[in-house]
């Protein structure tokens, strides 16, 4: 792994990068994925970077756009039911619309963080598991998701916030004030989805892994084919990702949730971006168990600008909260609260750099 790190190939990159980008005019790469948002400031890339080469970010955290009514219904779940909520550590601190579920723990709610689905089997009692991801996260929920259906956990309810990335990128293409020239795309959930699953996108694209020759290596594959006037999908992360990607967690995500429309935080309501239980398996869904209607309010605070940061629209120092009211002490936004949030890696790693 040192070799890419290596600041030898690290400046080879780069001159390469610079002489290719002679050839182009503006180009805007939106990266999908938070960690690449995090390696990104992390290493400085966007710094080294010719000027007119922009870096953005989309909604590549899959905490920042699961909407504000999500949490708040959650929050009132579980300070109203006699209940264990389960959740990844990344939900606790984001706020919703009018609460988080933080401030329901401070007021006596069962609030428990996990990392591991399977370990919702281990909890006594009525269990609600806040189901949130992409792919990547999809595929170990299934699998929780299928052992409490074969062991008729009926204890256990999933209130689902899975969302996923290849039709969301059809619809950012098709954003004509977005602008994406290329996509830096997600190396962990193509180790699931595989390469060829991005076959649909028209625009100069490269699946990355997150160390620093890995980043650069995309953006130059990108430069090369938009200097080229090429347009296809460059598999950069081969040793990790494969054209097929992984068929066993594609078949049990199949086996247990279906596509559907739901709200995106921030951005809309996008058809067919979403996963929900499929309709045999209903009475594991908390919707159905609490009577939870689709949500309708993104929720964004009032003068945040995290839904034109998650669009990749402007930088996170563009929001006026930014570095004011919102911190990450102090989050206003969801994108200052995820550890792959862009206003959080913008905040720790790029303020005042511009």
């Amino acid at each position: 792994m040192q070799d890419f790190n290596d600041p030898g190939i690290g400046k080879e990159l780069i001159a390469r990068i610079g002489s290719l980008a002679e050839k182009t005019g503006p180009v805007r790469i939106m990266e999908v994925c938070g960690t690449h948002t995090m390696a990104i400031g992390r290493f400085g890339i966007r710094k080294l970077l010719p000027e007119h080469i922009h870096l953005i970010s989309g909604p590549g955290c899959p905490v920042c756009v699961t909407p504000g009514e999500y949490i708040d219904n959650t929050a009132r779940i579980a300070l109203s039911e006699d209940i264990t909520v389960a959740t990844f550590g990344d939900m606790i601190r984001v706020p919703g619309i009018h609460t988080s579920l933080e401030l329901a723990r401070a007021e006596g709610a069962r609030i428990e963080v996990i990392t591991n689905p399977l370990d919702i089997l281990l909890i006594k009692g009525e269990v609600l598991f806040c189901a949130v991801g992409f792919e990547t996260t999809a595929a170990p929920i299934a699998a929780a998701f299928s052992r409490a259906v074969q062991e008729k956990r009926d204890n256990i309810s999933f209130y689902t916030s899975l969302k996923l990335i290849p039709p969301t990128l059809s619809l950012l293409c098709a954003d004509e004030e977005i602008g994406i020239t290329g996509f830096l795309l997600p190396g962990h959930v193509s180790t699931v989805i595989g390469s060829a699953a991005y076959g649909f996108l028209k625009i100069p694209s490269s699946i990355s892994g997150f160390e620093m020759i890995d980043i650069l290596d995309g953006i130059m594959r990108i430069l090369s084919m938009i200097s080229e006037g090429k347009t296809r999908v460059e598999n950069g992360y081969r040793r990790a990702v494969t054209p097929e990607g992984n068929k066993k967690a594609q078949e049990i995500i199949i086996s247990c949730f279906e596509p559907c429309t739901e709200q995106w935080r921030g951005i809309g309501l996008l058809p067919d971006c979403s996963l929900r239980i499929r309709e045999e398996y209903r009475k594991f869904d908390a919707r159905e168990r609490f009577g939870i209607s689709s949500e309708e309010d993104d929720g964004m605070p009032e003068g945040c600008a995290c839904g034109e940061v998650l669009k990749g629209i402007i930088l996170p120092d563009a929001c006026p909260l930014f570095g004011n009211t919102c911190m990450p002490d102090h989050p206003v936004g969801p994108c200052m609260v995820s550890s792959e949030g862009s206003c959080a890696a913008f905040y720790k790693y790029e303020r005042g750099s511009e």
